[in-house]
């Protein structure tokens, strides 16, 4: 179903015309007793008239629309859509058109509806007490919001059970859809996230491994969670569109607000990351070390300085690599005899 823009009546007009016919009615009522009480016959037709508007005038006033800037009123007439009222003003519509959203009372985490929000009103019961009443407003917010689902527990391509969250920025751009072609668009919507979110999670991995195609071309690639979180982010927002198309609703960005390993594996993964950071640590030293050797041993060389045999360069060698790769402070060893 497509949306249709109402052609409604300007509000203010109509408002000026059925206060004019209560006064109508009011005196109408007035000249009828007059009249009566002059025995003039023709007064009953006058009072019956006045009296019958005063309980069936307020009917119309229940077409009088108000239409505030990013809102939408989705009416329908005994089951018939008729259209929505989009642009900011005050309109009159048949007084018995019925608004339409059953999103109303939904209210999804960090959303900017508040129009949607139910508000109180003060009305007196059958035994004469006053009852507090819960009204629920049934305009459909234009606003661009944000959906921030709870945190959800996902394998990555891995097997790794990893904790994400994600921010989505959306709005209703097809009022018919969104109330005629799902049950709850927040609803639908949210559900369309966690499952959009599952789908594309289980494709990376955390951390980029070898041997993991994340594109779907056949070929190993290096993305990850961690280190591709807008492509990421990107291929969520993309599937979730696809799947919210039909109920009226854009997808303006996804971002994900929240990433970490589950807390049954964390501290685990912690230390495979404290590993492997020490073992680049160590390679590093190594090469460093290596390299600075063979710079002393060239410089021996050059400067004729002293002339080593191939042990005593061994032996140099093992000493030189244990001062520079070693986790402590050398303590030097002073030989107070030959050089043998």
């Amino acid at each position: 179903m497509e949306e249709k823009k109402l052609r409604a009546k300007a509000g203010m007009p109509m408002l000026i015309l059925f206060i004019i016919l209560y006064f109508v009615a009011i005196g109408l009522i007035i000249l009828g007793g007059i009249l009566l009480d002059a025995n003039i016959g023709i007064g009953a037709l006058p009072l019956i008239l006045g009296v019958l508007w005063v309980f069936i005038g307020v009917i119309p006033f229940f077409g009088l629309k108000i239409i505030k800037p990013q809102e939408a009123l989705v009416l329908t007439l005994f089951g018939d859509y008729i259209g929505t009222l989009r642009e900011p003003g005050f309109y009159y519509v048949h007084p018995f058109s019925t608004a339409v959203n059953p999103a109303a009372k939904t209210r999804l985490g960090q959303s900017g509806d508040v129009d949607s929000s139910p508000t109180s009103k003060l009305v007196i019961s059958a035994d004469g007490n006053m009852v507090q009443t819960t009204a629920t407003n049934k305009k459909i917010s234009l606003k661009i919001m944000t959906l921030s689902n709870n945190k959800q527990k996902v394998n990555d391509a891995l097997g790794n059970p990893v904790e994400i969250g994600i921010a989505v920025m959306w709005r209703v751009v097809d009022t018919a859809r969104a109330v005629f072609n799902v049950d709850n668009f927040k609803e639908y919507l949210s559900l369309q996230c966690d499952s959009a979110l599952r789908n594309i999670v289980r494709i990376y991995p955390y951390d980029i491994a070898e041997g993991i195609d994340t594109t779907g071309d056949g070929k190993p690639d290096e993305g990850s969670l961690r280190g591709s979180s807008a492509v990421v982010a990107e291929r969520i927002r993309k599937e979730i569109q696809e799947k919210v198309q039909d109920a009226g609703l854009e997808i303006l960005e996804a971002r994900i607000t929240y990433l970490a390993y589950a807390p049954e594996i964390a501290a685990v993964m912690l230390q495979r990351q404290q590993a492997s950071a020490i073992i680049d640590a160590r390679k590093m030293i190594v090469d460093g070390a290596v390299g600075m050797v063979e710079m002393a041993l060239e410089k021996l060389n050059e400067n004729d300085i002293v002339k080593l045999d191939e042990e005593r360069k061994a032996a140099m060698v093992s000493n030189l690599l244990v001062v520079l790769c070693g986790n402590r402070d050398a303590q030097p060893i002073v030989n107070s005899g030959s050089l043998y």
